[in-house]
C-alpha cells in the first residue's frame, strides 16, 4: 500500500505544477489577443492552441503532466483506482501557496485550516482498515456504458458553462475536466495492465487505449480552460471534488472492488469525506480565489470577456492594466 501512496501523493504535485505553469501561459496568450477572438467561442482555450504551443512554459506544463500521467498510471498499477484517485485530491495543497505566488498574496490561516481538514481526510481514509475497497477486476460492460454516460455528462456540463460568471463558468467546465480525469483513471488501469499482461500488440488493436487518449486529451484542454477562466485554486478545488468522487463510484460499480460495510469502516469513510469536502469548500472561497477570478476575468479565457468592464480590445489599455497589477 506504501507504493501506489507515495506515487499518487508525487503524481498530485506535479499535476498541480502543470496547472500552474500551464495557466500562467494560457492567461499571458489570452491577454495579448486584443481583439478578443477566443473568448466568443464556447472552450476559447481551443482557439488559443497554436499560440500556445509555441510557448516553452506550456510545453514545460505539458511534460510534468505527462509526468503525473506515468505516476499516476504506476499508483493505478500498484492500488485500486477507489484507492489512488482520492489521493489527487491533495493537489489542492500545492497548487494553493502556487496560486498565491502568482498574485504575490499569502494564504490567509484558514486556507491553511482548510488544507490541514483535506489531509485529515486523506489520513483517516488510508489509515482505517476497510475505508478504501483495494480489490476488483473490470467489467467491461460497465465501463462502456460509464463512458457514454460520461460523455453526455461533459457535453451538458459545456453548454450549461455558456453564458455564466467568470466562477460559474470555470466550475462547470472544471466539473466536466473532472469527469474526463475519473474515466481516464479507470482506461488507464485496462491499459496498463494490458500492456503488462498482454504485451504492445494486444493493447494497440483493444479499445481502452484509445478511450484514453480521447478522455485524457479531453480533460486536458477542459481542465487549462478552467484554470484560464476563472482561479486556478476554485478549478482544482471542484476538480478535487469530482475526480475521486466518481472514480470511487467507478471502483465499486465497474471494477467491483468490495466496500466493507462494518460499522468502523462506513464511519471512517464518512469522516473522511466530510474532512475533504470540507477542507475543498474552504479553500475555495478563500480570498486567494477572489483576486484570482477578478485577474483572469479580465486578462484570461473566459467567454465572452470582451464585454466585461476594463476589457477594452485596445493593445494599449491591455499593457496599462498588466502593470498595474
Amino acid at each position: 500500500m506504501v507504493i501506489p501512496v507515495i506515487l499518487g501523493f508525487t503524481a498530485a504535485f506535479l499535476f498541480a505544477a502543470s496547472a500552474a505553469l500551464q495557466r500562467s501561459a494560457v492567461i499571458e496568450v489570452a491577454d495579448a489577443d486584443v481583439e478578443h477572438r477566443a473568448s466568443r467561442h464556447r472552450v476559447p482555450i481551443l482557439w488559443l492552441i497554436r499560440k500556445l504551443i509555441r510557448k516553452r512554459v506550456w510545453l514545460a506544463g505539458w511534460a510534468t503532466n505527462l509526468l503525473g500521467f506515468l505516476s499516476q498510471a504506476a499508483a493505478l498499477h500498484f492500488g485500486s483506482i477507489a484507492l489512488v484517485q482520492p489521493l489527487l485530491v491533495t493537489q489542492l495543497l500545492f497548487a494553493l501557496p502556487m496560486a498565491s505566488a502568482a498574485i504575490r498574496m499569502w494564504p490567509a490561516l484558514r486556507d491553511w485550516l482548510a488544507a490541514l481538514a483535506i489531509v485529515g481526510g486523506v489520513v483517516v481514509f488510508l489509515t482505517v482498515e476497510g475505508a478504501a475497497p483495494l480489490g476488483g477486476s473490470p467489467d467491461r460492460g460497465r465501463l462502456l456504458i460509464a463512458v457514454a454516460v460520461a460523455a453526455a455528462t461533459v457535453i451538458t456540463l459545456v453548454q450549461l458553462a455558456q453564458g455564466r460568471g467568470p466562477l460559474l463558468h470555470s466550475a462547470f467546465i472544471a466539473t466536466a475536466a473532472g469527469v474526463c480525469y475519473a474515466m481516464s483513471a479507470a482506461l488507464m488501469k485496462l491499459t496498463t495492465d494490458d500492456l503488462l499482461n498482454r504485451g504492445v500488440l494486444a493493447t494497440a488493436i483493444d479499445w481502452p487505449g484509445y478511450l484514453l487518449a480521447l478522455s485524457t486529451l479531453t480533460g486536458l484542454l477542459l481542465g487549462q480552460q478552467a484554470y484560464g477562466s476563472g482561479s486556478l485554486s476554485a478549478a482544482i478545488a471542484v476538480m478535487s471534488i469530482v475526480n475521486p468522487a466518481v472514480s470511487y463510484a467507478l471502483g465499486l460499480l465497474a471494477f467491483h472492488a468490495t466496500l466493507s460495510t462494518s460499522p468502523g469502516s462506513l464511519a471512517a469513510t464518512a469522516g473522511a469525506a466530510a474532512l475533504l469536502t470540507a477542507g475543498v469548500i474552504g479553500l475555495a472561497h478563500s480570498p486567494t480565489v477572489q483576486r484570482e477570478t477578478s485577474r483572469t476575468a479580465t486578462h484570461g479565457v473566459y467567454p465572452h470577456a470582451d464585454t466585461l468592464p476594463g476589457k477594452v480590445a485596445t493593445p494599449s489599455h491591455s499593457s496599462e492594466t498588466c502593470s498595474q497589477e
